[in-house]
């Protein structure tokens, strides 16, 4: 198992999150947002404007991904 934060995952926070795959972190890190969001927190709300641009360029969207995989792959299990 791994913990990464909000912010490594894209958002605006240091909220974190543990999980034995990138993709586990990245659902618990969507619910946050969605969270986030229905608050209005304008944090949140910027960062999501600003993943979601991202992935519409299906490129740079993989090269996000390779990174984020890249991190996850590197810390250390918890």
């Amino acid at each position: 198992m791994k913990t990464m934060t909000c912010r490594q995952l894209g958002g605006a926070c240091e909220q974190s999150y543990q999980g034995d795959t990138l993709q586990d972190l990245l659902e618990q890190n969507k619910l946050h947002m969605v969270e986030m969001m229905m608050q209005q927190d304008e944090q949140h709300i910027e960062a999501s404007r600003k993943v979601k641009a991202l992935m519409q360029d299906i490129e740079a969207s993989k090269v996000w991904y390779a990174n984020k995989q890249k991190l996850f792959n590197e810390l250390p299990e918890d």
